[in-house]
């Protein structure tokens, strides 16, 4: 017996109805597009050579630049993580791999020109505030003595209120710090103490409260739907928790099962809400967020309507990177740390995914480079339009034109073919000069995206699989 359709209403007046088959045609696996190609692509014999080419490169053509630094460890594993972490309470793994990070940052700071201005630095992890405060600002001032950041820079740090301090806030807020991230991922008590995080709405509200009261510019909070247990009126309760809370952004994650990626996952398998289920916990949180006065930016991000990344989709001027949407187009990303991803120009490049290896390379004075690459000219292509498609929702096809110097319509020729069928389920839009993505067609902005994908079509050979399920 097929499940009564859910429906989706948004400003101006617009309905949907998603069927059960309608959400089975749509509902696969497919990549995020924090990069394209996407990192199963990448090549393993791109070394350290190819990055310091790629390094001078950058350093020549002189743009701006974003770090990021992968803090990996944590106190506890939360079950659904499928980040790279690392578990210890014993806080004496840390200093060695401070050590490491620092002379790393030594390295990469001769291939950046203190000419080319800092116009983004972030901590990632793990939980950077697993750090003792004095750590962060060692770190960070050790940093900041070897780049040139801009004054308006945008300094973010992911925190979890379960160990951050109000030290810690007050530390890192004092260094310049101006954005916060937060898990919260579900305030249900029983979804909690089933994926190993028990994080109550007061402890959450109390450290928004105290960043506020210190003054950051932004605050942005993580969900996630489709976790164990999860019912659309459990996480309705949520939502309207976190909306009590005024996040500045909200990015509401597809819970991605890999458990053949992250064996802790398995135990899971049982007790996960699917399908129309899984759809209809989606559908509550997109529903409030709208009602709630937030716009949602396509994928799994919402913002108010003066946040940045708002006004930077409004100005077409929203990038994407390894850190999800970005206002800070055009800078180059230098990626440090266990694991950490570089973007340079036309290439990629990633660090060695454990600690030990990572430790070792640095300390023997080589760069962790453990693989990368190097886009083609049809990569580049698709990666602009794509990239349009995510941060835009629009393709000017003449815009692409005249970049690429390419006819739009004869080159993506199968693939404007293809995307008829999203035009019959009102996903996208094709019009002579533009393609644009349907308020509907932002739910499912990654198999629009995947159209413009030939690698997928080889990767579905893969021995395992290699991506979560879109929704």
């Amino acid at each position: 017996m097929s499940e009564i359709p859910v429906q989706i209403s948004v400003a101006g007046g617009l309905n949907f109805e998603i069927s059960e088959e309608f959400l089975a045609r749509y509902n696969r696996p497919g990549p995020r597009y924090t990069s394209y190609p996407t990192a199963p692509v990448w090549r393993d014999d791109f070394g350290p050579t190819d990055f310091e080419a790629a390094a001078q490169a950058a350093d020549e053509a002189g743009t701006p630049v974003s770090l990021y630094q992968h803090l990996p460890f944590c106190e506890r594993l939360c079950l659904f993580c499928a980040c790279n972490v690392v578990i210890s309470k014993n806080k004496q793994v840390a200093p060695p791999y401070l050590e490491a990070l620092k002379h790393e940052v030594e390295q990469i700071s001769r291939y950046v020109s203190r000419c080319r201005p800092v116009i983004q630095f972030h901590w990632g992890g793990g939980t950077p505030t697993y750090l003792s405060p004095e750590q962060l600002e060692d770190l960070f001032s050790y940093t900041r003595a070897r780049f040139q950041f801009a004054p308006d820079a945008e300094i973010g740090i992911e925190v979890d209120p379960r160990v951050t301090t109000h030290a810690h806030l007050e530390t890192v807020r004092r260094l310049g710090f101006n954005r916060l991230s937060m898990g919260i991922q579900d305030f249900n008590p029983v979804v909690q103490k089933t994926v190993h995080r028990i994080q109550p709405y007061e402890m959450t509200r109390d450290l928004i409260v105290a960043a506020r009261s210190l003054g950051f510019e932004s605050i942005n909070v993580d969900l996630i739907y489709g976790l164990p247990y999860q019912t659309a009126e459990s996480f309705r309760t949520t939502v309207e928790q976190v909306i009590t809370l005024a996040p500045d952004r909200v990015a509401m994650f597809s819970y991605a099962h890999v458990p053949w990626l992250k064996k802790q996952q398995g135990s899971l398998a049982k007790v996960l809400p699917e399908g129309m289920e899984k759809f209809r916990i989606f559908r509550t949180g997109l529903q409030a967020f709208l009602d709630a006065g937030y716009l949602y930016i396509g994928m799994d991000h919402f913002a108010r309507p003066n946040d940045e990344l708002a006004v930077a989709q409004r100005n077409r001027t929203l990038h994407r990177n390894f850190q999800g949407y970005t206002t800070k187009a055009g800078a180059d990303l230098y990626g440090m740390g266990v694991s950490a991803i570089s973007s340079l120009g036309p290439t990629y490049a990633q660090n060695h995914r454990d600690v030990t290896t990572y430790q070792q390379c640095i300390r023997a004075g080589r760069l962790a480079t453990m693989r990368g690459y190097r886009l083609s000219a049809d990569d580049l292509v698709r990666r602009a339009v794509i990239s349009r498609l995510l941060c835009h929702t629009v393709v000017p096809k003449r815009e692409i034109e005249q970049e690429f110097g390419i006819c739009f319509d004869e080159y993506f020729a199968p693939e404007l073919a293809r995307l008829e069928a999203f035009r019959a389920d009102g996903l996208v839009e094709l019009q002579p000069d533009t393609i644009s993505v349907t308020m509907l067609g932002r739910i499912f902005i990654r198999n629009v995206a995947m159209v413009f994908d030939p690698y997928l079509e080889q990767q579905q050979f893969a021995s395992r699989p290699l991506f979560s399920k879109t929704l």
